[in-house]
């Protein structure tokens, strides 16, 4: 049996809180996708000790909570940033220059599509759409919607995501 901190690349993962999680659904089918919802609420994302540890609790392989997690876009297998920076890319959005929000979001913060911060301040992500055509281009971080956004503004707006930090 598996303690309750298992290591992986340099952290500490304490398994007592993915036990909570499963204690409260002990006695209930089909219910990987709360347990994982709620287990991602807790790390961030889903680590690997932790995906382990909720398959052998189920009865079910890790390829298959894998499997689950990765069908659905909400999960996320790595570590993200503290801001969440969604570049809108429908079709509005589009024909307003989205591509260069995406190319500030890079230069700005040197990171790709996809990818985190080392200081794990940020994660750009780019969308299909975020529903709000009439304010195009959007940039959202976290909950807040930046309409008409220029490169320029966006630029103003991770500085004060920047400045405000975690």
């Amino acid at each position: 049996m598996k303690t309750n901190d298992q290591s992986t690349k340099n952290e500490t993962i304490d398994l007592s809180k993915v036990e909570r999680i499963l204690e409260d659904y002990k006695n209930t089918r089909g219910a990987v996708i709360p347990i994982l919802q709620k287990a991602q609420a807790e790390y961030g994302f889903l680590p690997e000790p932790v995906i382990d540890h909720i398959a052998q609790s189920l009865n079910m392989s890790a390829d298959e909570i894998i499997g689950v997690a990765t069908f659905y876009a909400q999960f996320h297998l790595k570590p993200r940033g503290h801001h969440i920076v969604k570049v809108c890319c429908g079709t509005a959005c589009h024909v307003k220059n989205a591509k260069a929000l995406s190319s500030k979001v890079h230069e700005k913060l040197k990171i790709n599509v996809n990818e985190t911060t080392e200081d794990k301040l940020f994660t750009f992500e780019e969308v299909s759409c975020l529903g709000a055509c009439g304010i195009a281009p959007v940039v959202m971080i976290d909950e807040d919607v930046h309409g008409e956004v220029s490169p320029d503004k966006l630029n103003d707006v991770l500085d004060s995501y920047k400045k405000s930090g975690v």
